[in-house]
């Protein structure tokens, strides 16, 4: 560290002019990442759901996503019955049909009369055209968004509007992107506002939000790149711009408070500059790979959505480090002490410049006596904290997961509009169909008891195959040959059970239960075997997930500090912290409390946000217990090690960083609240769920729980086997000074050291 920095400040002026270059080549290439980048990814491709679906595509050519085409006609008329409705129809029917992105089966009430119910409103008035897009969640929301122009409209007063699962993640696509910007035009402004209070200068409050900017720009070409080669989902670029503009700004707050304690002592500028990088920034080095071993464990899901957040965060949390590393010490050699400028004649010049942190000794500060009050009263502190955490946890013990469907989108997106009609006018909704695929030998009698078997279960409104169509176990039509092909078969169910619900999710196990011909093989999908799936892949895949990040992070945090103890501490209270989030998104999002925060509760949660929100927001809190931890150390090793100087190294160590930390937490909260003035719901629940985790963590934790936790433990902070200890001693990283940078700058003047 020491020597990449002195090459660093040699050459500080071809470390910018190199660093700008590569953002204008990265922005250019960057700015199409959007169109590389998909919507969906929320399923496990090897389920039984996704294999049913790749055998209906393959075998039947169906099972694309579909889009639905909503015809309503004029009051008091029978659209199903009325010449000019079925001309129309007619015509909408051989346009999609002629094309070759839609699949074979086209359903309407005008070719298919036994699904009155579920094709034509209850009022006779409205009637549904449906059909599937091949191309998958690549080519189908796009050709999805050209069929509505094409179609949206009124032909021969019949008024058509265009809704379905494809359209659906099409404007998932349009409403991230202008969220996006949304996100960016709200954070950035506010965190350059709130850094100028911080630092007390235009300047240095500049350098954080230059480096975010940097940051972003490389990690959205980076995608880019990843979206070329690999399914990659849309919403990780959201994810690049929060992680990205916090990340540096956490960075780089930590090295220019470093930086101006050590010039504040009297080191020149270029001693500061490499004093601080060789010990704040070997902080940051190491946070930055804490943070990052928690995202990758996001790629150990098969989901390409969660999959999508470990390429964005590894490559963000990567180049914010970076290029807080390199670039911020280049800045600070070219700047010298403008970075504390502020013009003098401005007015505003008393308002905005705060005292800097060496104006102030630590004990001075109000974090001191804060923490001290604190480690006096360290067991009834900890004792409330924990209660108040565990009760804000206590709704996380109802979590439902569910799988997104139009509801993410607002209100005013016609996919969202179009299917809330269908829930509210339809007698059945053919969303919450089930298909089953059968492979395999079985004569005709066999596949009629079969259909009739699932006819008879109880909600199910009917079941039919190609051996014919059953109500209750009772044949009312015949099938249709098209439902099977040589040896594979299709079953259409029919369902009054609501999607993802408790009782439908029943109802699916009920049919998994039901015995097979024999030599045949069966696979469910639609959105409810998708759902069941998709929340028993991730349950699955869980154990290893948290197991890679405890083990990953009690390594780290060991090799940090030299203790197991701490290590242990910091993973309890993470996920004690953690739980509390999680309870306040179950009452908001699932449960609907204070209006859902401007969404709409369904009952359960998406099934991948949980997941997602803990990995980001337990890197996170990592990453402010590595910048406290540090500190802590640091006054730890230069005291005598009693009880003690325990005590006095917490203190001071958080008075230290105390500012740091809530400054960033401060500003990482508003960076996260953009976020959540996201339209798109889940991510709106992802800007919220780390908003509070970040505050949380900020004060409850890091003022409250530790000071006491650490007051308790006393001196077996630091313990740790003797073989670990002597394994610490070889390969340990910590903030202290190398040797031959810890004299002050007389002593180094008396031995002749410039």
């Amino acid at each position: 560290m020491v020597r990449s920095t002195r090459l660093i400040i040699s050459m500080p002026k071809r470390v910018l002019l190199g660093a700008f270059v590569l953002l204008v080549l990265a922005g250019a290439y960057g700015a199409g990442a959007a169109d590389k980048l998909l919507a969906g990814g929320y399923s496990d491709p090897d389920s039984a759901s996704a294999q049913a679906e790749e055998i209906l595509d393959e075998t039947f050519d169906r099972g694309g996503l579909q889009v639905v085409l909503k015809l309503d006609g004029p009051d008091g008329v029978d659209i199903s019955r009325d010449p000019t409705a079925r001309s129309v129809a007619d015509a909408i029917t051989a346009e999609l049909g002629a094309d070759d992105d839609v699949q074979d089966q086209i359903l309407s009430v005008w070719t298919q009369p036994t699904l009155d119910s579920a094709l034509v409103s209850r009022d006779r008035t409205s009637a549904l055209i449906i059909a599937s897009i091949e191309g998958g969640e690549d080519a189908a929301p796009g050709r999805a968004a050209e069929i509505a122009e094409t179609f949206t409209g009124e032909r021969d007063g019949i008024d058509i509007r265009v809704g379905g699962q494809a359209l659906v993640y099409s404007q998932v696509n349009e409403q991230t992107s202008s969220d996006l910007l949304l996100a960016e035009a709200i954070a950035i402004p506010i965190t350059f506002i709130v850094l100028i209070f911080v630092f007390g200068g235009l300047v240095a409050a500049a350098i954080p939000v230059g480096i975010g900017i940097v940051s972003i720009v490389l990690t959205i070409a980076l995608l880019r790149v990843i979206g070329s080669l690999t399914d990659v989902s849309v919403f990780a670029l959201n994810l690049t711009t929060a992680m990205g503009l916090a990340l540096a700004i956490d960075y780089t707050l930590l090295l220019l408070t470093r930086y101006r304690e050590e010039v504040g002592r009297g080191s020149s500028r270029p001693d500061a500059i490499v004093r601080t990088l060789a010990t704040a920034g070997r902080t940051v080095a190491f946070s930055a790979v804490t943070v990052a071993l928690s995202l990758s464990a996001l790629a150990l899901f098969p989901q390409y959505f969660l999959r999508s957040f470990a390429y964005a965060g590894l490559g963000v949390v990567v180049l914010a480090a970076l290029a807080a590393l390199v670039v911020t010490p280049a800045v600070l050699m070219v700047l010298g002490d403008r970075i504390d400028s502020l013009d003098a004649r401005r007015p505003l010049r008393r308002l905005l410049r705060l005292p800097s942190p060496q104006d102030k000794e630590p004990e001075d500060t109000w974090w001191y006596p804060l923490v001290r009050w604190v480690m006096r009263h360290a067991l009834p502190v900890a004792t409330a904290v924990i209660v108040f955490l565990l009760v804000l946890g206590a709704p996380f013990l109802s979590l439902k997961m569910g799988f997104p469907d139009d509801r993410v989108l607002p209100g005013s997106a016609s996919a969202r509009q179009i299917q809330d009609e269908i829930r509210q006018d339809f007698d059945d909704d053919l969303s919450s169909a089930v298909t089953v695929v059968m492979r395999g030998p079985i004569d005709p009698g066999e596949l009629a008891a079969y259909t009739r078997q699932l006819s008879e279960i109880d909600d199910v409104n009917s079941a039919g195959s190609s051996a014919g169509i059953f109500v209750s176990g009772r044949q009312v039509a015949p099938g249709s040959p098209d439902d099977t092909r040589g040896d594979t078969h299709v079953l259409s169910i029919s369902t009054d059970r609501a999607v993802m619900s408790e009782g439908a999710i029943e109802q699916l196990d009920a049919m998994w239960a039901l015995p097979v011909p024999a030599g045949t093989e069966v696979w469910f999908t639609g959105l409810t075997a998708v759902t069941d799936d998709t929340v028993d892949s991730i349950y699955a895949h869980l154990p290893w997930v948290l197991g890679l990040i405890a083990v990953a992070t009690f390594i780290l945090l060991f090799l940090f500090t030299g203790s197991v103890v701490l290590p242990l501490k910091a993973l309890v209270l993470n996920i004690l912290s953690l739980s509390a989030t999680f309870g306040a998104m179950v009452w908001f999002f699932q449960e609907g409390h204070l209006g859902g925060l401007g969404t709409t509760a369904t009952g359960t949660l998406n099934a991948t946000m949980p997941v997602l929100l803990f990995c980001v927001a337990f890197g996170l809190s990592m990453d402010y217990e590595v910048f406290l931890l540090g500190r802590i150390r640091e006054e730890w090793l230069h005291s005598g090690r009693t009880r003690a100087d325990n005590d006095h190294a917490v203190a001071l160590g958080l008075a230290r960083t105390g500012k740091v930390i809530t400054a960033a937490a401060l500003l990482m909260s508003i960076v996260f609240a953009a976020i959540a003035a996201s339209e798109v719901s889940f991510m709106r629940m992802f800007g919220v769920g780390l908003t509070l985790a970040v505050l949380m963590d900020a004060t409850l934790v890091r003022m409250f729980l530790v000071p006491a936790f650490m007051r308790l433990a006393g001196r077996a902070n630091w313990w740790a086997p003797a073989p670990l200890r002597k394994l610490h001693d070889r390969f340990g990283l910590s903030e202290e000074m190398p040797e031959h940078l810890s004299a002050t700058p007389g002593e180094r003047a008396g031995t002749g050291e410039r």
